[in-house]
């Protein structure tokens, strides 16, 4: 005998029944008939900085390989620096899983130009191009009170204009080039190191004439790495870097800056130390 007050002379399925004292019975729930699709609307795993800039070859950008659960450090494995063809990469911080999204979404219009390649004289797509596109997806996004949770450097080789091209794009659909670029904290620590070590050899927006060696653009970006490790509580001192030159990209295995933490003894407060 079915003794809830709701369904009293009424009999129950099997399914209703397991559940007979709950505050009313299954069958009599509203239950949604269609459900909105969504995406990321709070970022759970997310990355940190990511840096770019110009040198006379090319491009170099760097990102930590930590992606963040909150304030846990969770994956410390995880490559931020994505190859996108023979001549761009895609370095981004910000939603991992939107990160996954954008990638899967590169590399399917990717494979696309490719096949088109093999039946005609079907231009590559150069990176101001992959730049462009990825500027009006995110404002696309934006404009539907549904962001893409990314901040993004665009880095590749014209190989047309045998010139470098470096971009910036985040989730408000905001755009610039620049010489030296950076997201996240690094955008306020990183930054103002990255345009010391450019200015220094080619003058303000490059007036000189001169630019940056490899070896001078991946010392100014290790640096940076180390300072971000020491100052963002959400970096790891784990690290790639990217250069892509007219010869194509290359993405180094993992580094390590080396720190040193032996000052933090003699700071009052330290540890187990008193004032």
């Amino acid at each position: 005998m079915n003794h809830h007050p709701a369904a009293w002379g009424q009999p129950l399925t099997p399914a209703q029944a397991f559940d007979m004292y709950a505050y009313a019975p299954i069958g009599t729930r509203a239950v949604p008939t269609s459900v909105p699709i969504t995406h990321t609307q709070r970022p759970l795993v997310t990355g940190t900085s990511v840096l770019g800039i110009k040198y006379a070859d090319g491009v170099m950008l760097a990102a930590d390989n930590l992606a963040s659960y909150g304030s846990l450090a969770r994956f410390r494995d995880i490559g931020r620096l994505h190859p996108l063809g023979t001549h761009t990469v895609l370095a981004a911080s910000g939603d991992m899983s939107d990160f996954q999204w954008l990638k899967k979404e590169l590399d399917a219009i990717l494979r696309d130009e490719t096949s088109l390649a093999l039946t005609d004289s079907h231009p590559s797509l150069a990176p101001a191009h992959l730049y462009t596109f990825l500027s009006n997806l995110f404002y696309n996004r934006r404009s539907k009170i549904d962001p893409l949770w990314n901040s993004c450097l665009v880095g590749g080789w014209d190989v047309a204009k045998a010139e470098p091209f470096l971009g910036y794009v985040d989730l408000l659909g905001t755009t610039y080039t620049a010489p030296t670029l950076a997201t996240g904290f690094g955008a306020h620590i990183a930054q103002p190191l990255l345009r010391e070590a450019y200015e220094a050899v080619a003058g303000v927006d490059g007036s000189s004439g001169a630019q940056l060696s490899a070896e001078q653009a991946e010392a100014a970006l290790d640096e940076c790495m180390k300072v971000l490790f020491y100052r963002d509580a959400r970096s790891v001192n784990k690290y790639q870097i990217a250069k892509v030159t007219a010869a194509g990209v290359e993405v180094s295995a993992q580094k390590e800056a080396q720190t040193e933490w032996a000052f933090a003894e003699s700071l009052r407060g330290y540890g187990a130390q008193v004032q």
